[in-house]
């Protein structure tokens, strides 16, 4: 049996590898992965990627499939139900962000048509592909999650700073990030 050269950093989780080989760095173009992706990333500020991942399904269920337009109509009574909710991340001011920036998310559709053809403009429709030896190399945040960090900011979202937008931009593949000794680095 062969063993797979993957980046370090998702260890030898089965869903963390999953996840790497499956998901991570591949280019989105579908609206609701978006919302996905950056209601996980901003619940995720603080917390390790895989917590995160170990209760995607609790969040599917709990946000009605990242339903943005559900999610965008969440009440108070519905962040008190998602408070109580031990398998998301019970943080109020997350959960409340995430209400908004279904409500922001919603917005940019209008504005450009759809939030991809909004977000893959900061990279001319096209993925940056990087050419890290060591994941020493990869960055936190870089001048392009800054500059559209500090514009999601300016419409309104939250829970999106530069080092979670980066955290999207490699998970939906508009970054590149997987080293070069990677296999999943062609994908």
């Amino acid at each position: 049996m062969t063993t797979l050269d993957r980046c370090p950093w998702c260890g030898d989780d089965p869903l963390y590898v999953a996840y790497h080989d499956e998901e991570w760095g591949k280019p989105v173009h579908d609206d609701l992965k978006h919302f996905e992706c950056l209601t996980l990333e901003s619940a995720q500020a603080g917390l390790s990627w895989i917590t995160i991942l170990r209760k995607r399904e609790n969040y599917r269920s709990a946000y009605s499939d990242f339903d943005v337009h559900t999610v965008a109509g969440f009440t108070e009574d519905d962040i008190e139900r998602l408070m109580q909710n031990s398998g998301i991340v019970r943080n109020r001011r997350k959960i409340e962000a995430s209400i908004n920036n279904a409500q922001r998310f919603l917005d940019i559709q209008k504005e450009f048509g759809s939030f991809d053809a909004y977000i893959w403009s900061f990279v001319d429709g096209e993925p940056i592909i990087n050419q890290w030896e060591t994941i020493d190399e990869i960055p936190a945040t870089t001048e392009l999650s800054t500059r559209l960090s500090k514009d999601l900011k300016k419409r309104g979202f939250k829970f999106l700073g530069p080092t979670t937008v980066y955290a999207h931009l490699q998970a939906t593949g508009l970054v590149n990030d997987h080293l070069m000794s990677c296999h999943a680095r062609g994908i």
